[in-house]
């Protein structure tokens, strides 16, 4: 279990990411953030889409 660096909440870094939203946040963790393997997958998936409406640089 690891700890996530945004909301703190306890999570399994094992399981698989199972939406559009999940792997588009990891991308952005990895690509732009560089805090891949940090988050939790519902922090993943807010990130992908808030940068969806209010990351226009990324989108681009």
């Amino acid at each position: 279990m690891k700890q996530c660096s945004i909301c703190g909440a306890d999570y399994d870094e094992t399981v698989p990411l199972d939406s559009v939203f999940h792997e588009a946040g990891a991308w952005l963790a990895e690509e732009v953030w560089q805090d891949a393997g940090q988050l939790c997958p519902r922090c993943l998936e807010n990130r992908a889409q808030l940068a969806m409406m209010y990351a226009h640089d990324c989108n681009q």
